[in-house]
């Protein structure tokens, strides 16, 4: 047997037809569109957008170290950015200064039109973080530190505790609410961090790794709450290892090398027409093919 064609109702609406559309069907099963086609489409659409964050030649020194130089990215609303780069390439230096955890040497940070370094409280209420090197107040339950975590931004009490419910169960979290957070295994702590991060509705979210030490069906999940956190207008800019994640969820990209920014731009732009570990690969020169470690693979001629 083929494929049984769907049935379309003639008084189907017209936003309800551009999402039959848009969601093909094998017989009666309707087959998701994918997340990298999902991205395209976005980043289409938020090029278009207002800027609602912007990094204008963002410094870090440590003496003679530059960390970060000349950083300047821009957000625009509803887009999805990665941030990738080798180890020690300035990163997390970047996201630190962007979410007002690490001051700059010089360069400004704007969120909303909001000076992140001029008025921090104002610019972190309309930003969620979840740093790098994660520390939760872990003698807390996991309703205790998104209660806490609520009322810090101002939320008032009875929606901190309809949130808390909401995201527990967005997160998988319900059953673990009422338990320590020291208790919880590093993916249940990334996620209830991450969860502390939204709480207070933020346009911004500021993520360093925040797939790290995740199981695969929790990925997914969490990539499905982030695209709708991205799809009601918020923007997320995230970092990751991960190229392959970067390239399928994410609708624009920088690559940073050394603390400054030599590609930045929607993911297809950066990639040009390569997969963008390919690019990447090219663009930083780092090649894993590299010689060295012979002595590692033994040899046939020993005794």
């Amino acid at each position: 047997m083929g494929l049984v064609p769907p049935e379309t109702s003639s008084a189907m609406s017209a936003p309800e037809a551009e999402a039959e559309a848009r969601t093909p069907r094998t017989g009666r099963i309707q087959v998701p569109v994918p997340s990298v086609v999902r991205a395209r489409e976005r980043g289409r659409v938020a090029e278009q957008n207002p800027v609602v964050l912007r990094t204008e030649m963002l410094t870090k020194t440590y003496g003679n170290l530059v960390a970060a130089g000349d950083v300047s990215i821009d957000v625009h609303a509803g887009s999805f950015t990665g941030i990738v780069g080798p180890n020690g390439a300035g990163k997390t230096t970047t996201l630190s200064m962007i979410s007002g955890l690490l001051r700059p040497t010089s360069g400004r940070v704007t969120v909303g039109g909001v000076d992140v370094w001029a008025d921090g409280p104002a610019a972190k209420r309309l930003i969620g973080t979840l740093p790098d090197r994660l520390r939760l107040f872990d003698r807390l339950t996991g309703a205790q530190l998104l209660y806490y975590s609520g009322v810090l931004y101002g939320v008032p009490e009875a929606a901190v505790a309809e949130r808390s419910a909401e995201l527990a169960e967005a997160f998988g979290l319900e059953s673990a609410l009422g338990r320590l957070v020291s208790d919880y295994s590093a993916g249940m702590q990334k996620k209830i961090a991450l969860a502390c991060s939204m709480i207070h509705a933020p346009e911004v979210l500021v993520l360093d790794e925040p797939f790290e030490t995740i199981d695969p069906v929790s990925a997914s999940n969490v990539t499905e709450i982030l695209e709708k956190f991205v799809g009601g207008g918020g923007s997320v800019i995230m970092s990751s290892h991960s190229l392959d994640l970067i390239q399928r969820v994410c609708d624009h990209v920088s690559i940073i090398v050394d603390g400054s920014v030599i590609a930045q731009g929607t993911v297809d732009a950066v990639r040009d027409g390569v997969s963008l570990e390919e690019r990447f690969t090219l663009l930083t020169g780092i090649d894993d093919s590299r010689k060295g470690l012979e002595w590692l693979h033994g040899s046939s001629d020993s005794d």
